[in-house]
């Protein structure tokens, strides 16, 4: 498996809107639909990818940990299902059933909504406050498939909670790491 970091996009930036299928309810999500009034979280996972496998349970942790308190989680799947089908449309469903998510399931299949957020591996993670300005973007905590560091969310977690908190996050950002996206061949 091919580690490659996140891009780090400016603080500031603000999220790009999008309309995309969910793939357990069937349904067209948009931005503006899904955002939480606290903060919105855009994740872009994948099925098969180890480093996203590792911390499912933490993603589910936090949705249910946070949804309370403002705060949506959005995942996006972007890779090309010709030669990834593990990735295809109802396989997510299935994932996202299997693994007890909570928050919508998307899938990109032009990859534009990957591209418009500079995403680059599974996973990605980039946190927006209220106003849709991106405050959060990088790793959901230093562990990693294989390096015996328990799984807690630590670095999603403190982001999140500056907001809920109106707090400056002063702790220095690192990038996700993971699987890089599967972009279809041109």
């Amino acid at each position: 498996m091919a580690q490659t970091p996140s891009n780090m996009i400016p603080l500031g930036t603000q999220a790009s809107s999008f309309s995309l299928k969910d793939v357990v309810s069937d349904e067209k999500i948009t931005l503006q639909s899904a955002k939480g009034l606290q903060a919105t979280v855009v994740l872009f996972i994948c099925n098969h990818c180890p480093y996203v496998m590792h911390i499912n349970a933490e993603l589910v942790k936090i949705a249910k940990a946070y949804k309370s308190r403002g705060v949506n989680l959005i995942a996006i799947s972007s890779n090309d299902v010709e030669n990834y089908p593990q990735d295809a449309p109802d396989k997510m469903k299935d994932h996202a059933i299997n693994e007890g998510y909570i928050f919508p399931y998307l899938y990109d299949q032009t990859q534009e909504v990957a591209k418009a957020y500079q995403a680059a591996c599974t996973p990605d993670f980039f946190v927006f406050d209220k106003d849709l300005k991106l405050v959060y973007r990088g790793q959901l905590d230093d562990s990693r498939p294989g390096n015996d560091i328990p799984v807690t969310g630590s670095d999603l977690r403190h982001a999140i909670n500056c907001i809920i908190e109106n707090t400056e996050n002063t702790q220095t950002q690192k990038p996700s790491m993971g699987c890089n996206i599967k972009w279809l061949k041109k």
